[in-house]
């Protein structure tokens, strides 16, 4: 009965040990059809990735890294990886703090994000430098660390990148010309019908003045140079405003300050809405240049809350802090949504930014009980001596 047991015992546990060994057999197996699928994936992705380990020493290339080096697998393998990503080109100036991943001087705290989040400088085996950008992770593999970089050449894409820059500066420089150019012609303009179709009515005026100095017993010869007088004056108002309009002559004869000190009090009378101007004559002695510029978005901004702002009350400051010019314009109006701000149709806003960008300044506007617009302009030395 003893020995039936044991062999039923015996019988039972070589069954037992059979089936783990096929399970392990199959778990063995399926691990290295998997390593073998992922190896297979590495091998033909187009993407370039390597492998390191914490000694900065190259474990596995794919032929995309080779092609990309313009070498082969075989030199990347056991190689430094500072031969293809030189380690200047790795190192930030961030302090000491910052954790590293091995010695790669690639920031572990950058795993996991988007692939533009950063980007290195390869060395081909030529010796040519290029532009590339990828993503890292890392893993633990018997007790030490691995890490794998994808990487990607944007060189054609940093090409492209830096036409368009240069094309968006020389649309700047092309926005600040006509800018340039359009104020010219406006003050041209604006001279042309003050000093002649201006002294041409005015002499007119002063005849029909003198005409009317003579005795006439003609009552409709009378009321027919009243007429012409009130025609005169409509023509001579009318001249003004539209040569104002074209360029203000308080910024040729009394500055910046008196200008603007124009702007708000014809602002106040024509739309009922308080103003008041905080400035010092002194902070606005400024050149032809800011003086228009400047003008013009103050005048901008003023015909942009009278069409939208529905405001009460407004407040232009205008001050001299640290070399720069500080202009502040704040409504009490509904404020501004924010994506008002960048549609296409905004010429307001649009024009106002390309007069301070021109000038090398910046602009932000904001809903804050209304609308606030900041703008800091650098002054030119001569200005700042000033």
């Amino acid at each position: 009965m003893g020995r039936t047991r044991s062999l039923l015992l015996l019988s039972g546990a070589i069954a037992l040990a059979s089936r783990l060994s096929w399970r392990m057999g199959w778990q063995c197996a399926r691990t290295a059809a998997a390593h073998k699928r992922s190896r297979g994936i590495i091998q033909h992705a187009n993407d370039a990735i390597i492998s390191t380990d914490e000694r900065q020493h190259i474990l596995q290339a794919n032929p995309s890294a080779a092609a990309m080096f313009g070498t082969t697998v075989q030199a990347m393998e056991g190689a430094p990886l500072h031969q293809f990503i030189p380690r200047d080109q790795r190192l930030s100036n961030e302090p000491a703090s910052t954790r590293y991943f091995g010695n790669t001087g690639i920031r572990l705290r950058m795993k996991g994000r988007r692939a533009s989040d950063y980007a290195v400088t390869g060395l081909k085996a030529g010796g040519q430098h290029f532009p590339l950008e990828g993503s890292i992770s890392s893993l633990a593999e018997n007790g030490h660390r691995i890490y794998t970089i994808i990487l990607r050449d944007i060189t054609e894409r940093k090409l492209v990148q830096e036409q368009l820059e240069q094309s968006y500066s020389q649309l700047r420089e092309l926005s600040a010309a006509l800018q340039t150019i359009r104020e010219e012609e406006r003050k041209h303009i604006a001279r042309e019908l003050h000093d002649d179709l201006g002294q041409l009515l005015a002499t007119l005026r002063v005849d029909l003045a003198l005409l009317q100095q003579q005795h006439s017993n003609d009552a409709g010869a009378r009321k027919l140079q009243a007429g012409m007088d009130e025609l005169l004056m409509s023509a001579i108002t009318s001249l003004r405003r539209i040569a104002s309009n074209l360029r203000p002559r308080a910024l040729d004869e009394g500055g910046l300050y008196f200008a603007l000190e124009s702007l708000r009090q014809e602002f106040v009378a024509r739309y009922g809405i308080a103003c008041t101007l905080d400035a010092n004559e002194e902070d606005l002695i400024l050149d032809d240049a800011y003086s228009t510029a400047i003008f013009r978005i103050a005048q901008e901004a003023l015909t942009n809350i009278t069409r939208h702002a529905e405001a009460s009350k407004v407040m232009l400051s205008l001050h001299r802090v640290d070399g720069q010019l500080k202009i502040t314009i704040h409504d009490d109006g509904r404020g501004i949504a924010e994506k008002d701000m960048d549609k296409a149709s905004s010429f307001g806003l649009i024009g106002m930014r390309e007069r301070v960008w021109a000038l090398h300044g910046d602009i932000s506007i904001v809903s804050d009980s209304g609308t606030r617009i900041t703008i800091r302009l650098p002054l030119p030395p001569q200005d700042n001596a000033a």
